[in-house]
């Protein structure tokens, strides 16, 4: 075949049935991603004689005597596009996965689509950013600053930019490696059952495939996937590969070969004999006597109650809510539902796995802990730590859902077997049947107050469905249970809290970690009260929300690590307040509008200590070079960090030179969770610069003749009583390495606030909802990169309304996963994001670097409770479950209306 591709002539054959996306990346045009592999999220755009397809449902052969262009040849040479351009300055990426695609899109645009972005971009999907900066490329709005003076609090633009826009920045798979072979795994058809026996013969027929891998093969220890600190939080019931599945689509044996065609025709070969064993797919039903047991297992695995299915369990409270109750004028009773979401970053999870020239593993991963990660591989395999070693290059997005150890672990098993390099790749049906979840919660909530609206008394019971497997179950539990009350002041409060196993693919870290759950039914029994007694919305929430000083209690156990480092609560509902005082604009005819509001509170650092190392170094032209550990994924930390340490050493950031995610550059990390990126693992940069600011003026003091007061770092060089020298000689003529370590153990944590306001029309002939207004009011204390920062919140303010208006995870009666793909499962797309307004409250927090909190994670919490709020406020029609879509608004205005018109 002859096709000429960014100018080449290339006649490489394609394989039997390849599309053209793969046969681009095997031709080493990296820029071409995988997203969705049909047609769905547009990563993979790409020109075909001058038109944007999408490449991986485009058969390869088709390209014959064609002209193909890729991101990389957008450009003029080393010259960007003006789209490209377009695109940096305005930093329309986060993580940067989707943005070649984007880009490719947006470059061929005329101007009749360029007048309706929303029909033009809906084949393109971004995860990360909620589209305004990708929409400010497109109008030509430059974001970035390009400024002199300190680096913290200017917009300074990402470091891997340039390579974004160009598509050379390298993910996970983006990578040529010799002697590679491809994994694929064979899933359980059945929600529970035992392998009797698994026949490989025909398998290991297959032309090229090396080896298959089955529980025979697995090391017996048991694990969880989930990735803490502490692994002793998360109960050990998992195997690499086990004799009983707990869920359908959990991998039951694993086929390596010379080509994924051959893999996955190993894997149809397979014969598999099961003993299907009970099911049980709610959680109420798998607590109760005689329900069928999921793990049988001992107290060394960590399980709450496994004969009940019980993960783990919490029971507290403060006061007496019985006499609370009796106090109350107003009593509201309601159960509220969230249903399972997926995380949807479009770089699925995968990894690479070798073993080099010194026996030592590497697994090159897309992941949010790679220490972590390399801590419990380790601790599987029986290895030492110093044998393994785990990097990741870019990620493409996370959402909570890399820090989880799905690929890696079956990856090592066949590396350390075979001895060569192994690749898995999940596809994008696999991320929803086989990876994990939101964590579906079932929310009671009973509220007592006055009728002043004073809070009398809080009762909250949660039944969080942990799935097949109990990973970060309990943690997520006692996340969703203690900051969605602890916000409110209230003499009277309990909480019984469930994490049960069912037959249904495992749930996981997600981003808010439980709290949009509770949020939601909390938020929404608040304003059930402030209905009641007529009362508006913020004003409720103002006199009972807790104040600076005040006790932070849920179960009644104040976390004595957790202090108010800043308090910006009080700026955040003036800020609103006042963004809502406009009247507003007239609705469609017809329509219903109201106003709703939520508020959240969000401990800043994972409780029991979060670590982190960062190491700093001058180097020998004067420009530094800082390593960390954190992973970047879209959560801005390669900037911020480089922020922070230019901040320190009166340098710009561009002389920052950023090494990060790799275990084998020591030191440890505890993970990209939490929203740790900058308050933990940038408060270790931050001591690490200081001790080498103060390094370099001691040095300088001594090469200069002069006392150490005198001296000043600035930029390339110090000055100290009209002397001066270059950091550059500085090296050479220092008597030591000028090197210097910073770190941190999280502890103390401090609180961040965030409240969320919608103004909505609701058209009660079809259940539409049409957001008006949506301003966010975030407490981030000193915001060092106030662009990225406000991007986070954008980011996450998307992805919680996908959750709350569209996406669910349907799961049939046999325990399947009925929507595994993006076309069935609504991804907020460009035109379904309205631009959030973004307020930031003013205050500096003491624990964080430069006064800084975590923004990342909070953002996301209160906007399904706020726009709940506002539907309610628009039709007076309260809704218990999310997501709001159409057909059930439509439906619970009738049957409302159908109710109001029946005789008393």
């Amino acid at each position: 075949m002859s096709v000429k591709v960014n100018g080449q002539d290339f006649t490489q054959e394609p394989k039997p049935g390849q599309c053209l996306r793969t046969y681009l990346r095997d031709l080493g045009w990296f820029g071409v991603k995988k997203g969705c592999d049909a047609g769905d999220c547009g990563a993979c755009t790409v020109y075909v004689d001058g038109e944007p397809v999408h490449s991986c449902l485009m058969p390869a052969f088709r390209a014959e005597g064609r002209e193909v262009t890729t991101i990389e040849g957008l450009g003029a040479g080393d010259e960007l596009h003006p789209m490209q351009r377009a695109f940096l300055d305005a930093q329309g990426f986060q993580c940067g996965f989707c943005t070649a695609g984007m880009i490719m899109t947006a470059a061929s645009l005329n101007q009749a689509q360029r007048a309706d972005l929303g029909h033009a971009l809906k084949g393109n999907i971004c995860r990360c950013t909620g589209y305004r900066s990708i929409d400010d490329a497109l109008e030509g709005r430059r974001e970035t600053d390009d400024a002199s003076g300190d680096a913290c609090g200017r917009n300074v633009p990402a470091p891997a930019g340039p390579d974004i826009v160009r598509g050379q920045a390298r993910f996970t798979l983006d990578v040529d490696v010799e002697g590679l072979l491809h994994m694929k795994l064979a899933r359980s058809p059945h929600a529970h059952a035992r392998v009797r026996s698994i026949d490989t013969r025909a398998a290991l027929d297959v032309p090229g495939v090396v080896a298959v891998f089955t529980h025979a093969d697995s090391p017996k220890t048991a694990f969880s996937s989930a990735r803490h600190e502490d692994r002793t939080i998360d109960p050990d019931d998992t195997l690499v590969l086990d004799d009983v599945v707990r869920f359908v689509g959990q991998r039951v044996a694993a086929v390596v070969a010379e080509s994924e065609a051959a893999a996955e025709e190993g894997c149809r070969r397979l014969v598999i004999d099961y003993e299907i064993l009970p099911a049980v797919f709610e959680p109420e039903e798998a607590m109760q006597p005689g329900a069928p047991v999921i793990h049988d297992k001992g107290p060394e695995a960590r399980i709450h109650d496994p004969q009940r299915n019980i993960a783990g369990e919490i029971h507290g409270g403060v006061g007496n809510v019985e006499e609370g109750f009796a106090q109350a004028d107003i009593i509201h009773d309601g159960t509220n539902f969230t249903p399972r979401t997926q995380h949807a970053h479009l770089e699925t999870h995968a990894a690479i796995g070798w073993v080099d020239e010194h026996g030592t593993l590497n697994l090159r991963a897309s992941t949010q802990v790679p220490f972590l990660t390399r801590k419990e591989l380790a601790h599987v395999f029986g290895l030492d730590h110093a044998k393994v070693r785990v990097f990741c290059e870019r990620v493409g997005g996370g959402f909570g859902g890399k820090q989880e150890m799905l690929v890696e672990d079956i990856v090592a098993l066949a590396t350390l077997k075979l001895q060569r390099p192994v690749k898995l790749e999940f596809t994008r049906a696999e991320q929803f049947t086989a990876a994990t979840t939101r964590h579906p919660m079932r929310v009671s909530v009973k509220l007592g107050a006055k009728r002043d609206g004073t809070l009398t008394a809080i009762a909250m019971r949660v039944v969080s469905n942990t799935g097949a497997y109990g990973n970060h179950g309990l943690a997520v539990l006692e996340h969703a249970c203690s900051e969605s009350i602890a916000v409110y002041r209230c003499p009277n409060k309990k909480v019984d809290g469930y994490a049960v196993y069912t037959n249904t693919v495992p749930a996981g870290g997600f981003r808010g970690y439980g709290l949009p759950q509770t949020n939601f039914a909390v938020e929404s029994a608040i304003d059930e009260v402030a209905h009641a007694i007529g009362m508006d919305g913020l004003a409720i929430r103002r006199l009972n929300a807790i104040h600076e000083g005040d006790a932070m209690l849920s179960t009644g156990e104040a976390h004595g690590d957790v202090i108010y480092g800043s308090y910006g609560l009080d700026q955040c509902f003036d800020l609103i307040a006042r963004a809502f005082d406009d009247g507003g604009a007239p609705p469609p005819d017809g329509w219903l509008t109201g106003e709703g509001f939520a508020l959240c509170l969000a401990n800043t650092i994972p409780p029991g200590g979060h670590f982190s190392d960062s190491f700093i170094s001058l180097r020998p032209d004067g420009t530094y070079e800082l390593t960390v550990g954190t992973a970047e994924f879209g959560n801005g930390t390669t900037t911020v960090h480089r922020q922070i340490a230019a901040s320190v050493l009166a340098t710009a950031p561009d002389n920052i030179v950023l090494r990060s995610s790799d275990t084998g550059h020591g030191g440890h990390d505890t993970g990209a969770f939490g929203s740790t990126g900058t308050v933990v693992a940038g408060r270790a940069t931050e001591r690490a610069a200081r001790a080498l600011r103060d390094m370099i003026l001691d040095a300088a003091a001594k090469a200069l003749g002069v006392s150490r007061d005198d001296c000043t770092l600035q930029g390339d060089a110090v000055t100290g009583s009209g002397k001066r020298i270059a950091l550059s000689e500085l090296h050479k003529t220092a008597d030591d390495d000028l090197a210097a370590t910073g770190s941190t153990n999280g502890i103390p944590r401090s609180v961040a606030f965030n409240v969320h306001g919608f103004r909505v029309a609701v058209n009660p002939v079809s259940g539409e909802i049409r957001i008006l207004k949506s301003v966010q009011a975030a407490d981030a204390g000193t915001v060092i990169n106030p662009m990225q920062c406000r991007a986070q919140v954008e980011g996450g303010v998307a992805q919680a309304l996908g959750a709350a208006l569209y996406e669910e995870m349907v799961i049939d009666d046999e325990g399947r996963v009925t929507n595994a793909q993006f076309r069935n499962y609504h991804l907020p797309a460009f035109p379904d994001v309205p631009r959030t307004q973004v307020l930031f409250a003013e205050t500096h927090d003491t624990l964080g670097p430069f006064g800084a909190k975590s923004m990342s994670e909070s953002p996301y919490n209160p906007v399904g409770a706020a726009l709940a709020n506002a539907v309610r406020d628009a039709t007076g029609v309260r809704f218990h479950a999310l997501p709001l879509k159409p057909d059930r608004l439509f439906a619970g205005l009738v049957a409302a209306a159908a109710e109001i018109k029946e005789p008393q």
